[in-house]
């Protein structure tokens, strides 16, 4: 390009030059020269011209060759002939790739719904008509809130929190049942992946009702069986000696076998009762302290030490045995693995977010790779001393589901040799004043 620009200047020199010698020649170079620039301008509004007719016949179609140039103009048209062809390889090559995809979602089970960052319908592939019955070209650029008019869906798609699956029937066929997962990307705009897991729902519902039902079943066998046993070593005068501490196994482990019955029971019931819309208002200090008098009374051998740090003016919008139920089987296992004389602290407060209650202790600790696994159910970090100490291995799960149902997380922390901390993170919309709670009748 700089040996033609190059040439084309000299040229443009050397034509300079010829007019001004002869226009001295023959005495005028003034016009001479004139002439010569007019003669030269036309020259170059003519190849103007030429690109331009060019340019505007191959806007549509297929580029053709260039016209023919000399010079500065043969670049220039030549170079935009190659730019030209580059764009059309290079947008067919993108539109391949589109068919791609859109080839490939169209073939998935699973639904595949582009969104604007306006909320319309941009794009969506087959299976989104199938299960969620999006018609084209009728419903592009509609809403998704208008054509998935379910209030869970609405919350959930107006929070804009997408780290967990929102679970939900299909709006086309209420046999379904759905699991959306939705994710940013470019300019506010939205990937919506909706999958079929009716089947996975169903087997999980019936692996619910079957823990629940053999649950309900046993408790009423073990219930006499732990009876007569009781019966049986309030009168051990009147059996051989040697029956004793077998006897007294046996109730001890009926009763740990009634104690899991009743936590399924209860984590079966969380599982399957929707969270009751009938919530009063709590004063947490008032159960605080009486889950810390139930903690001392269970580990009252081991003299532990047990402090409670809460604002009497807080209040809780929830259901109150729940909660009793979640935050007393934090302040039990910490009382149950921590050591004798060790020390164990409920503390509740408010925060920009919401409310904290933090169950705090000073035992053994736990490694950090079992902490993920803590709330699963019947997941123990040490299977002997969950055996010493009685546990069912539910409680966690019953803290995650309690909390769950109340808008709420469970964290974590804890260190080998440094105890563990246990902390309930309830949000804003949950806490009361005092005022509030007053005009709501508290319970507590």
């Amino acid at each position: 390009m700089i040996s033609d620009w190059q040439s084309a200047l000299k040229r443009l020199t050397l034509i300079f030059l010829a007019l001004l010698l002869a226009g001295w020649l023959i005495g005028a170079p003034a016009l001479v020269v004139l002439v010569g620039t007019i003669v030269y301008l036309i020259y170059h509004l003519r190849q103007l011209r030429r690109l331009y007719n060019w340019l505007r016949d191959n806007q549509n179609s297929e580029p053709s060759p260039p016209p023919e140039g000399r010079g500065i103009w043969g670049f220039v048209f030549d170079g935009i002939y190659l730019l030209q062809r580059r764009e059309r390889d290079a947008l067919t090559h993108l539109r391949s790739i589109i068919d791609k995809a859109q080839e490939s979602t169209g073939a998935l089970e699973m639904a595949v719904v582009m969104i604007s960052n306006k909320n319309g319908l941009e794009w969506w592939n087959p299976a989104a008509s199938r299960l969620l019955g999006f018609q084209s070209p009728k419903d592009r650029n509609q809403p998704v809130t208008n054509l998935i008019r379910e209030p869970q869906f609405i919350d959930y798609y107006g929070k804009g929190h997408f780290s967990s699956p929102l679970k939900l029937s299909s709006p086309v066929n209420p046999a379904l049942m759905l699991e959306f997962q939705i994710t940013s990307f470019g300019d506010g705009e939205r990937l919506m992946l909706v999958r079929d897991i009716s089947q996975l729902y169903r087997l999980e519902m019936m692996r619910k009702d079957f823990v629940g039902n053999v649950s309900h079943e046993l408790r009423t066998p073990i219930t006499v069986i732990t009876g007569y046993l009781e019966t049986m070593l309030d009168d051990r005068q009147s059996i051989a000696p040697r029956w004793s501490r077998p006897l007294e196994q046996m109730y001890q482990q009926s009763q740990r076998m009634e104690n899991i019955i009743r936590d399924l029971l209860t984590l079966s019931q969380l599982e399957t009762r929707s969270a009751s819309k009938q919530l009063s208002a709590v004063q947490l200090q008032s159960l605080l302290r009486e889950i810390k008098q139930d903690a001392e009374q269970v580990s009252q051998d081991k003299k532990q030490v047990f402090q409670l740090d809460c604002d009497p003016d807080i209040y809780i919008r929830g259901n109150i045995n729940e909660l009793y139920s979640a935050i007393s089987n934090l302040t039990i296992n910490a009382a149950k693995y921590t050591q004798a004389g060790g020390n164990i602290s409920l503390n509740a407060y408010t925060t920009r977010d919401g409310l904290t209650i933090k169950v705090t202790d000073n035992g053994p600790g736990i490694e950090a790779h079992h902490i993920p696994r803590l709330t699963e159910r019947f997941y123990r970090v040490d299977e002997s001393r969950s055996t010493d100490t009685g546990g069912t291995g539910l409680g966690l799960a019953i803290v995650k589901h309690v909390l769950a149902r109340h808008g709420g997380r469970l964290d974590i922390a804890s260190k080998i040799g440094d105890g563990s901390q246990f902390s309930c993170l309830l949000p804003a919309d949950r806490v009361l004043t005092a005022e509030q709670a007053n005009s709501r009748s508290p319970a507590g």
